[in-house]
């Protein structure tokens, strides 16, 4: 074989494929599969040319819809506007960031942009439209805030009249998921050719024949277009970021940061996908050469696309998927990974995939061009988004079977829950409405250090709907599958942050690896803690055994007690707000603070 991507330069004249060595220490442990295999793993992953043009989707039908007939907005015929660059290549688009200054190349040939003034998402931003069926239907509050339908369209035209104006626009066309039965048709127009770009990477991309007939459900508008009328209109700033869930409309204003375009897509499925019974989820999830399916749920920073870049197994997605009859589907074409402290020795599927055809957003560089991912001068929220097909072991088809196990991923900031335990079926629900972990740093603005925090589902900033509806889906799921639920803290261990230090990477992968073999059975399980009623393993192979028990971990006891108490409080607090629902007050007896597992 010839060398692999890892110990190979890339020709700059001209594409090549790229082959890898199964005697290589990246990806010696990588399983070869037959093609007899179970069909969602009938992948040959030894000859990968991650250059060429992704393989075609198969032929069927195309289920994808509208999401009203009635458009009472005048949306421009952006093709025909004599600037317009539909669906470019990735040649071209190189070329096209380049021409126009967006962006400078880089180590291994990847593209690096700024994207100014905004390094993370504006949660604080985003808005819904509060009117036809949306009005119902979203869980309004502090996360999902309402914008009024005149307003939207005031600042939805002003984009149009923006974007009409310019000499350039670029228009992506492409999916927002893998199944052919489940996904949706995405339009995003783009001032900057580096999001257009951004989204070739991260959306499913269309073939020739279904670019034919595309018809958008979704339309998403991102200029430089400024709403000075914010003030006027009720809104927090001149930033905003807001959804029409009735009409499949999204515009991003007063921010380039790539993030909000792709999140604002997966927002629009986390309404659209649970009303049609349809469990949608900001996670990551792998699947094993037995065909074995893993969920790893959390928020950004806390080690979905780490742990999911696994050289023993293929990956689906790194970061939202939807589970419907047939099982687990990515809602993406591609991956967006923190690159801080990124180490080739620690990720390096990740670290191989950062090359040609990638994007790497406002990464301190040398004067070389050599990247100091340790460098966070500008934010700690560095990033790198990348077609699937840059991760060798990636699944072509992005989806698989129904899941085995679920890991819930939380950094906890306080030092005081276990590595591990293992959830009963109410503790599950308990947790996943929960979603606690910490806020990390850069990930959100005005974030510098990790704050505990509770997201709905680990992604409450991107779930339109009650958190009950989340809650009832994932419970029929995981019955009607019988699959094992696992709360991993990825967090501090020894101390809260300041005191204690990091989850080493690979007592985690540890974890990770007995759940995934089922070597965390029930009889081997401590008894309950009094906090958080969670049962930790008595041992585990490759897991210091003063971690499993955290307040072993801990010099001064008392002070532990202290968080942990504290902790425990923060949980209760946080499930007063669901209480008054019977069917939620329950499961709060079975969290912390509660009584239904301590004997």
């Amino acid at each position: 074989l010839t060398r692999c991507i890892v110990h190979k330069k890339r020709s700059k004249s001209k594409r090549q494929s790229i082959t890898i060595c199964s005697t290589c220490p990246t990806f010696g442990q990588l399983p070869i599969m037959a093609a007899t295999s179970h069909h969602a793993l009938s992948v040959d992953v030894q000859h990968v040319n991650m250059f060429a043009d992704p393989p075609a989707p198969s032929k069927g039908n195309i289920k994808t819809r509208t999401l009203s007939s009635i458009i009472d907005i005048e949306i421009p015929d952006f093709l025909s506007l004599p600037g317009c660059e539909h669906n470019m290549d990735y040649d071209a688009m190189r070329d096209e960031v380049l021409a126009r200054g967006e962006g400078k190349i880089v180590e291994n040939d990847t593209m690096l942009v700024d994207t100014g003034k905004f390094t993370g998402r504006c949660p604080k931003d985003r808005y819904i439209v509060d009117a036809g069926d949306a009005h119902d239907n979203v869980g309004w509050g502090s996360i999902n805030l309402p914008i009024q339908k005149s307003t939207f369209d005031k600042i939805f035209l002003l984009h149009c009249e923006r974007l009409k104006s310019l000499d350039k626009v670029y228009v992506f066309d492409g999916f927002v998921g893998a199944s052919r039965n489940s996904r949706r048709a995405v339009r995003v127009v783009t001032e900057l050719a580096w999001h257009h770009h951004f989204c070739t990477n991260m959306f499913v991309r269309p073939t020739e024949e279904e670019l034919e007939t595309f018809t958008p459900d979704l339309t998403i508008v991102n200029s430089r277009a400024k709403f000075e009328q914010w003030q006027e209109e009720g809104l927090r700033s001149e930033t905003c970021v807001a959804l029409d869930a009735n009409r499949g409309l999204q515009v991003v204003t007063g921010t380039e940061y790539s993030g909000e375009m792709k999140k604002g897509a997966f927002s629009l499925m986390n309404y659209l996908l649970p009303l049609e019974g349809i469990m949608s989820m900001h996670c990551s999830a792998t699947v094993g050469p037995a065909g074995d399916t893993a969920i790893f749920f959390g928020l950004s920073g806390t080690g979905k696309t780490t742990l999911s870049a696994d050289t023993t197994r293929y990956l689906i997605g790194d970061d939202e998927h939807g589970w419907n009859d047939d099982g687990v589907f990515n809602l993406e074409g591609g991956c967006y990974a923190k690159m801080v402290d990124l180490n080739p020795e620690k990720e390096p599927l990740i670290h191989a995939a950062i090359c040609r055809d990638a994007i790497l957003e406002n990464v301190i560089v040398d004067g070389d061009g050599n990247c100091d991912y340790k460098d966070i001068s500008k934010t700690e929220n560095t990033r790198g988004s990348y077609p699937m097909w840059h991760i060798p072991n990636h699944l072509p088809e992005g989806q698989a079977g129904h899941p085995k196990n679920v890991l819930f991923l939380a950094a906890d900031a306080y030092g005081v829950l276990p590595p591990v335990s293992k959830l009963t079926k109410e503790q599950a629900l308990f947790h996943l409405v929960s979603g606690y972990t910490a806020k990390v740093a850069g990930t959100e603005m005005g974030v510098t250090e990790p704050t505990a925090t509770f997201s709905i589902c680990f992604g409450g900033a991107f779930m339109p709907l009650p958190a009950k509806k989340y809650a009832e889906l994932f419970e029929k799921k995981i019955s009607d599958h019988n699959v094992n639920v696992f709360l991993v803290n990825t967090g501090w261990t020894g101390g809260a942050y300041g005191v204690g230090k990091r989850m080493d990477i690979n007592a985690t992968r540890a974890i990770v690896a007995a759940i995934l073999e089922g070597n965390i059975a029930d009889e081997d399980l401590q008894e309950p803690d009094p906090y958080f009623q969670l049962r930790a393993p008595k041992q585990l192979s490759g897991v210091p055994a003063s971690i499993l028990n955290p307040r072993d971990a801990w010099a001064d006891k008392e002070a532990f007690d202290v968080q942990a108490s504290k902790l425990r409080d923060m949980y209760v607090d946080n499930w007063t707000k669901f209480s008054a629902d019977p069917f939620m007050e329950k499961l709060g007896n079975h969290g912390p603070g509660g009584t239904a597992l301590i004997l």
